[in-house]
């Protein structure tokens, strides 16, 4: 169906004078429309109430070593819903006892640092870009090699799966040879018996989102072996090979990484920018209605907002448009990049995000105010404002 002066193909050769923005369903995946309109969809004179796009400092938040933050389950809590729960940890020291959290399983994103991560199933050493996922109800406790910066997001009540790949067939994105599990190595051995004689084991669990403490008098990682189908993976983003296009830009999902039934984790790695003159270079004007969004940039400079350097965290709620900042537009047009050089983690969650209280002192003000440019560069739109 369509109507008036429209492009032959989404995303690309845009009529001129026009800005393109997709109202889609289900994430990028179910029915969607695409608008073509004189002014850019956030051209926006102000906004008012609550519902709006906000940007935190992920920086500014808590280290490791204030009053109970030497357990990962007392981390700062950053969003959360019925589905999810986003923590941000930062460990300067190791952990003398075990975390159990049974609400879900936890993926874990080491965006600084790195160390050693043990748990019922072995040893793995960690470093910055690794993601781990950890299954749920598995005992683990993690010694950093130096002061760290990890993401800790819960799927509450669920597990993290790799997407369907679809036609593009199983080693897609990565092959699961890249998927590294845990090792009962010398390094775990070691840990046995370094640390788990003379003293009570401490297992802290949570469920219900409520706090227990189950007491050993020996080290509960004591395994001389195991096997199935279920255990903790690594996946370093430097193993990610992202789906490319030269003559169309592909939506976030095709960047998918791990999947909730409530949730899906995209992982934007560096990548050509698409070569051919009509296709659109920066992601496009959107209408995410299904869904809301959280972006956190691990290194670079995210090449479609301003001001965004690696920890901060964006997050876009359902019901308005979205899109590239003015400044990337513009350059996208006039000085496209032909390489992409930034990591970000991308959440898209099917349940509306409460952002906790705690990070209002985190928050960059006037973040709804950034597509204002657009305002600066169309004249005509100006003036319907003033009228």
């Amino acid at each position: 169906m369509r109507a008036g002066i429209v492009s032959r193909q989404a995303h690309a050769d845009i009529p001129p004078g026009t800005y393109e923005r997709e109202v889609g369903r289900e994430g990028f995946g179910g029915p969607a429309t695409h608008f073509y309109h004189r002014h850019a969809p956030t051209a926006w004179l102000r906004w008012e109430g609550p519902h709006r796009p906000r940007a935190y400092d992920l920086n500014g938040v808590l280290d490791g070593s204030g009053p109970g933050m030497h357990c990962p389950l007392d981390a700062p809590l950053v969003a959360s819903n019925a589905h999810m729960r986003l923590r941000c940890w930062k460990p300067r020291t190791q952990m003398h006892h075990l975390a159990r959290n049974a609400d879900g399983d936890e993926l874990m994103f080491v965006h600084e640092g790195g160390g050693h991560l043990y748990c019922d199933y072995g040893h793995l050493l960690l470093r910055d870009g690794d993601y781990v996922v950890i299954p749920r109800g598995t005992a683990w406790r993690f010694e950093p090699t130096s002061t760290s910066f990890l993401l800790l997001l819960e799927a509450t009540g669920d597990s993290f799966q790799l997407p369907d790949r679809g036609l593009l067939g199983e080693h897609a994105l990565f092959d699961q040879g890249v998927l590294d599990v845990p090792q009962l190595d010398d390094e775990f051995q070691a840990q046995q018996q370094a640390a788990g004689s003379g003293r009570e084991w401490a297992v802290r669990i949570q469920a219900r989102h409520r706090m227990s403490t189950l007491i050993y008098p020996h080290n509960p990682l004591d395994a001389v072996g195991w096997k199935g189908t279920l255990a903790p993976v690594r996946l370093n983003w430097r193993d990610i090979r992202p789906i490319l296009s030269a003559r169309y830009h592909v939506p976030p999902t095709a960047h998918t990484t791990f999947v909730t039934q409530r949730m899906a984790v995209c992982t934007f790695c560096p990548r050509p920018v698409e070569s051919d003159p009509g296709a659109l270079k920066v992601p496009f004007f959107h209408s995410n209605d299904d869904c809301d969004e959280l972006l956190f940039l691990h290194a670079g400079q995210f090449f479609s907002r301003d001001g965004m350097g690696p920890g901060m965290l964006t997050f876009h709620p359902a019901g308005f448009p979205h899109g590239p900042h003015p400044a990337a537009y513009q350059a996208s047009l006039t000085k496209p990049r032909t390489e992409l050089h930034e990591v970000a983690i991308n959440i898209d969650t099917r349940d509306p995000l409460d952002i906790a209280p705690g990070m209002d002192s985190c928050e960059r003000q006037g973040h709804a105010d950034s597509w204002k440019g657009y305002l600066d560069t169309d004249s005509q739109a100006r003036q319907e404002v003033a009228a």
